[in-house]
């Protein structure tokens, strides 16, 4: 097993955390590095895109969240072998991606900005995205978004739907999710309570 670092933000939730969750619930050794404010500053350049996550592979710096999510899945069995499969497992991914992108559009708005623009988000892209991600979720039987078992799409929007939850987005209803769509938030509560995903946030 190759020597593991993944480096991202001391939070719980945020594009490095599917690949957090996958590495503790599958018991790989990893060192978990968590950077502030200040000291992502000092890191920042040293980075290939500027950003985080970043994986060290032995040494050998890798980036972008979802190509991270593969690899790691495909280390803890979280990411399928079967290329249809893996497909629909990247077209979840892909699309939290596309959320997360609308709203980081918004974080440095003024407040009277921020309020319209992310009102627009909620109820255009937000509600068409997760209709549809609960579409694709009802199509594969209603538990797993792949192949009917656990992979790095469900930890993907596992995160997601936490994020939405957790109030922290003004102007974002904390149940838009069970609101809009239910099954998708029947598919978060059982990530929840899976047992390492329960440890990882208690």
């Amino acid at each position: 097993m190759p020597q593991l670092t993944l480096t991202y933000f001391d939070i719980k939730g945020g594009r490095g955390e599917p690949a957090r969750i996958a590495l503790k619930m599958s018991g790989i050794t990893f060192e978990d590095k968590r950077v502030n404010m200040q000291q992502w500053a000092e890191l920042k350049t040293s980075t290939p895109f500027h950003a985080l996550p970043v994986l060290s592979i032995d040494g050998e710096v890798i980036s972008q969240s979802n190509a991270i999510n593969r690899y790691v899945g495909k280390l803890c069995g979280l990411y399928p072998k079967d290329a249809l499969q893996a497909l629909r497992c990247d077209e979840i991914m892909d699309a939290v991606e596309d959320i997360s992108a609308k709203f980081a559009t918004t974080y440095n708005m003024p407040d009277v900005e921020k309020k319209a623009a992310r009102e627009k988000i909620v109820a255009g892209p937000l509600k068409l995205y997760l209709q549809a991600l609960e579409n694709k979720l009802q199509l594969q039987g209603g538990e797993f978004f792949c192949a009917n078992e656990l992979s790095m799409a469900d930890l993907k929007m596992l995160v997601l739907c936490r994020y939405l939850a957790s109030g922290i987005l003004d102007y974002v209803p904390a149940d838009v999710v069970a609101s809009t769509a239910p099954l998708l938030h029947a598919h978060y509560q059982r990530m929840l309570a899976l047992p390492a995903v329960a440890a990882h946030y208690a």
